[in-house]
C-alpha cells in the first residue's frame, strides 16, 4: 500500500515485452500471506562456480570484518565488499558454502542467497586469488536482437534523419515548454544504470561524465577501466542516455534535460543479464560519486519476482534494498520501468519465466513476491504510454503500485554509430520521469529524494482511465486522481521547473 510519501509496490518485468530472474538462500525465510510461492532450485553443486551475497547482521565494518573471516572459513572468496551496508558479493565452488558460511558466521552473517541458478560466465575478476580457474562461459539469457538483449524494448525502425519536431514525447510532458526556462543544471549528475553510452554520439558525448563512468558486470566489481562503461552488445542504453540528456547542439533531438551531465553506469552484461550483484554496484556507486538521479530500465535477474518465503531470494533481497536504502540516503532518487508484461502488479499469481538464466518454470507466486528495483520503497514506478496518452498495451499497471505515467511508445532517441530509432517500452517511459527529476533537482538542489518524489507526484497531470488502443490486461480502476493505469498521472516537466 502506499504511504504518505512512498509506495510499497508489486511489480513485474521492466522494459519492453520480454522478462528476467533470481534467487537465494538465508538463515531464515520470511511468512508471505496467502498462497506459498513455488520454488525455485539455486542448485550450487561442486565444482561449479557461483557467486553469492552476504549480508552480515549488522552495516557496519567491525562487522563486515566477520563475515569476510567466515567467508574465507567456508571456503569462499570475497569479489566486493560493501561495509557501507553490510553486503559481501562472494564467489565459491562448494556445494556446501551456504550452510558452511552460517555455521563460521553464525554471529556475523544474516543471510546468504545465491545470485543466479548457473555458474558465473564471467569467472573471478583479475587480482582475486582463488584455487579455482576461471569458469567456463556456461548457459545465460540470449536473444537473436542485442536491441532487445534484456527483453526491455521493442524496435520498430531507425528515422535517419531526426528532428525535435518528431518528439510529441517531449510536448506530452511539457518538457518543450519546461525549455523555455531551462535545460537543467550542469551540476545534476544523472546515473544511467544500464548497458553503456555510445560515448561518440553527437547528441551525447559532450554531456557523458566519463569521470563517473563505471562498469558493474565485472562479477559486481567497480571497473572503472576508460572504456569499460562503453556498449557491446546493445544499443538499449544509449536510446535511454538520449532520452534523458540528448544534448541541445543543433542535431539530431533533445532530451528531456539537455543540459544536465550523465554517469553511464553498466549494469548489464553481453548475455543480456542484470545480476543482483551488478545492480548493487551500481547503486552503491551512485551514492558514492554523489548522483543526484537515477535511471533503471531493468529488473534484476534471474527471477522476475523475487519472494520473501524462498531463503536464496529474501538473501538477495535485502542486499538489494540495503544499496537502494543507502543510495537514497546519500540524496539519490531513482526512477524504474514499470515493466512490459501487461500484468497488474498489485494482484500477483503466477510467473512464467523465471528462472530466465535457466529453463524457466511455472511457478506461483503472492503480492510479497517483488520485482526489483522498481517495487523497492522509494523508487519512483513508470507506466508507459502512447500518443494518444492512453496506457501503452504492453504496460504493466496496478492500483498504488504504479506512481506515474510517461511517454514509451515508439520513441524517438539515440541509437550508437550516429544513428537514430524508435524503440518502445517501460524502458523509454521511465528515462522521461529520470529528465523531470533532474530538471527539478537543477532548479531546487537544497531538495532530498523525499520532497522530489513528493512533488513529481503532485504535479503530475490527473489522467482518467481510457481504454488502451489494443486492450491487453487488467482494466483500469481507481480515481481521476489515482487509478491502475497513470497512478498520479502524467509527469509535468514545466510544473518541475515552476
Amino acid at each position: 500500500m502506499k504511504t504518505a510519501l512512498f509506495r510499497r509496490r508489486s511489480a513485474a518485468a521492466l522494459c519492453a515485452v520480454a522478462v528476467a530472474a533470481t534467487a537465494l538462500f538465508s538463515g531464515g525465510a520470511m511468512a508471505a500471506p496467502g498462497q506459498q510461492s513455488t520454488p525455485i532450485d539455486f542448485a550450487a553443486p561442486d565444482g561449479v562456480l557461483m557467486s553469492y551475497v552476504v549480508n552480515a547482521k549488522a552495516q557496519n565494518a567491525n562487522k563486515t570484518e566477520k563475515v569476510l573471516e567466515a567467508v574465507k572459513a567456508a571456503g569462499g572468496v570475497t569479489v566486493q565488499e560493501w561495509p557501507e551496508i553490510g553486503v559481501v558479493i562472494v564467489q565459491s565452488d562448494r556445494a556446501s558454502f551456504r550452510a558452511d558460511v552460517l555455521k563460521y558466521g553464525n554471529s556475523s552473517v544474516e543471510s546468504v542467497g545465491a545470485t543466479r541458478t548457473i555458474a558465473v560466465a564471467e569467472g573471478t575478476p583479475d587480482g582475486i586469488a582463488t584455487p579455482w580457474q576461471k569458469a567456463p562461459q556456461l548457459r545465460s539469457k540470449q536473444l537473436a536482437n542485442a536491441d532487445l538483449a534484456y527483453g526491455d524494448a521493442t524496435f520498430d525502425g531507425v528515422a535517419l534523419d531526426p528532428r525535435e519536431v518528431e518528439q510529441w514525447n517531449l510536448a506530452q510532458v511539457k518538457a518543450d515548454a519546461a525549455h523555455q526556462l531551462t535545460d537543467g543544471s550542469r551540476n545534476v549528475l544523472v546515473g544511467v544504470l544500464d548497458s553503456g553510452i555510445d560515448p561518440n554520439h553527437p547528441d551525447l558525448k559532450a554531456n557523458i561524465d566519463v569521470a563517473n563512468s563505471v562498469n558493474c558486470t565485472n562479477a559486481g566489481r567497480p571497473d572503472t577501466s576508460p572504456t569499460g562503461w562503453n556498449p557491446t552488445s546493445s544499443s538499449h542504453g544509449t536510446h535511454v542516455a538520449g532520452i534523458i540528456g540528448a544534448a541541445r547542439n543543433g542535431v539530431g533531438i533533445v532530451g528531456v534535460a539537455p543540459n544536465v551531465r550523465m554517469a553511464s553506469v553498466k549494469v548489464v552484461n553481453d548475455a543480456g543479464s542484470i545480476y543482483p550483484e551488478y545492480a548493487i554496484c551500481g547503486f552503491m556507486w551512485a551514492g558514492m560519486k554523489g548522483m543526484d538521479v537515477t535511471n533503471n530500465s531493468y529488473y534484476i535477474d534471474p527471477v522476475q519476482f523475487w519472494c520473501d518465503d524462498q531463503p536464496d531470494q529474501l538473501a538477495v533481497r535485502v542486499a538489494v534494498e540495503r544499496a537502494v536504502n543507502w543510495s537514497t540516503d546519500q540524496g539519490v532518487v531513482h526512477a524504474a520501468a514499470a515493466g512490459n508484461s501487461s500484468y497488474d502488479l498489485a494482484n500477483k499469481t503466477t510467473d512464467n519465466v523465471s528462472p530466465n538464466d535457466a529453463t524457466g518454470i511455472a511457478r506461483q507466486i503472492n503480492n510479497h513476491c517483488k520485482d526489483m528495483p522498481t517495487e523497492l520503497d522509494g523508487v519512483v514506478t513508470v507506466a508507459s504510454t502512447d500518443q494518444a496518452g492512453k496506457l501503452s498495451n504492453f504496460s504493466n499497471r496496478g492500483l498504488n503500485v504504479i506512481d506515474v505515467a510517461a511517454p514509451g511508445s515508439r520513441i524517438l532517441s539515440t541509437l550508437p554509430n550516429n544513428k537514430y530509432g524508435l524503440l518502445s517500452g517501460t524502458s523509454m517511459a521511465s528515462p522521461h520521469v529520470a529528465g523531470v527529476l533532474a530538471l527539478m533537482k537543477s532548479e531546487h538542489p537544497g531538495w532530498k529524494p523525499n520532497q522530489l518524489i513528493s512533488q513529481l507526484r503532485k504535479q503530475a497531470d490527473d489522467q482518467i482511465c481510457m481504454l488502451s488502443a489494443a486492450p491487453k490486461g487488467a482494466e483500469c480502476v481507481g480515481s481521476l486522481g489515482n487509478n491502475s493505469y497513470y497512478g498520479d498521472g502524467i509527469v509535468n516537466a514545466l510544473a518541475a521547473v515552476q
